[in-house]
């Protein structure tokens, strides 16, 4: 059976740069979360990212808010490999020369294992939010059943789409290619 990943920014490298909440041409805060909806998205006009502190760059990155941000080397590694159920929408870092894309993930699955996750929260009525009763509140140590994402290379996890899942062949690539800045824990 394959084994699964959750793909983080690796957050312990000296001297890195942090990205910052995305803006549009006019400095205006954009919604962050649509990011995570795995759903395409038409690119209206310029996003950009503000960089503090400023520091190395990193070909993956997440952003405030988990965004991921790669590096044209992550796109031309992901066409090579005929990745599908993913966009990347171009984006300009402050400072930074680019190309820059969003990645931008196209698929969910249904899949976690609750069974094996250290700790499950679900909305409940006393929570005062009526229209997420019985949604993930919160998941701690993430565990999949791997079984019900046989093939897939990149995926949100239904109900949880805050995590970027990626599969062991994909894993491997990254690091292959050298992509700076990942982190993977096995789920």
């Amino acid at each position: 059976m394959s084994r699964f990943y959750d793909l983080t920014d690796d957050m312990s490298r000296p001297g890195r740069w942090h990205l910052r909440h995305p803006v549009d041409e006019h400095g205006q805060k954009i919604d962050p979360w649509q990011f995570t909806e795995s759903r395409r998205l038409d690119a209206h006009g310029l996003i950009r990212f503000p960089v503090k502190p400023d520091g190395t760059e990193l070909e993956f990155t997440q952003s405030s808010f988990s965004i991921p941000v790669v590096h044209r080397r992550v796109v031309q590694l992901f066409e090579r490999l005929g990745i599908q159920d993913v966009q990347f929408l171009p984006v300009e870092v402050q400072s930074h020369a680019g190309p820059w894309f969003i990645l931008n993930s196209l698929r969910v699955i249904r899949c976690i294992d609750e069974a094996r996750c250290r700790e499950v929260r679900h909305f409940k009525p006393e929570d005062g939010q009526p229209e997420k009763v019985g949604q993930y509140r919160g998941v701690s140590g993430l565990r999949i059943d791997p079984a019900r994402a046989e093939g897939a290379h990149l995926f949100r996890p239904w109900g949880w789409t805050v995590a970027l899942i990626i599969s062991e062949d994909l894993k491997q690539a990254l690091e292959r290619e050298g992509v700076t800045g990942t982190r993977f824990t096995e789920v």
